[in-house]
């Protein structure tokens, strides 16, 4: 069993790591700012709000390539991270 089956981050620690991993790359995160309205200001005032937090796992689940490699780069399933949004958006 690999780690990632058996130690999944809590949903707001593991959101916060796909919104790192995402605006690592410059293309995907300006497909993020245009896509959800959001500008850098309000993206750094508002990284903590669950809502927010949801909208980014919301942006990768819509792409799954980009679902996968974040999934990939952060060694959690890709269900965990869609699962990780439900979560934040109850």
């Amino acid at each position: 069993m690999r780690a990632r089956d058996t130690n999944t981050p809590d949903a707001t620690t593991l959101a916060l790591s796909a919104l790192v991993w995402t605006l690592s790359d410059a293309p995907r995160a300006e497909r993020l700012l245009a896509l959800t309205g959001l500008d850098s200001d309000e993206l750094r005032a508002r990284a903590g709000d669950p809502s927010l937090l949801a909208a980014v796992l919301g942006f990768l689940a819509q792409h799954e390539p980009d679902l996968t490699a974040c999934a990939e780069a952060l060694d959690v399933r890709p269900e965990a991270l869609v699962a990780a949004q439900r979560k934040l958006e109850s």
